[in-house]
């Protein structure tokens, strides 16, 4: 399984709200544009998510970004993941923190 956290960060987004643009989405996870660009690819390109157009004129054109069920199933993994991680180092300090209270 892929860890890569940037990817997590854009399904956990995508999954709040799939009518988001890029622009949008890139500032609220503090990515580039190019970054985020490469991230969606990515995504796309391992089945985690669907792109389709909801809106056009002649100015730009508007994607939604849909997770697909590959996708929410991988989000949860990353999701319980993510969660080991953090338990695991909030142990790690609770284990530090008695270390200095008994000196």
């Amino acid at each position: 399984m892929n860890n890569n956290p940037d990817h997590f960060e854009v399904l956990r987004k995508i999954n709040k709200s799939n009518k988001i643009t890029q622009r949008k989405l890139a500032s609220e996870l503090g990515f580039s544009l190019g970054r985020l660009n490469y991230c969606i690819k990515a995504l796309k390109n391992k089945g985690l998510i669907k792109i389709s157009n909801f809106k056009k004129n002649q100015n730009k054109i508007r994607y939604i970004y849909i997770l697909t069920p590959k996708g929410i199933s991988h989000k949860t993994k990353l999701t319980v993941s993510f969660m080991r991680r953090k338990y695991k180092e909030y142990d790690e300090l609770k284990k530090e923190l008695k270390k200095i209270e008994k000196k």
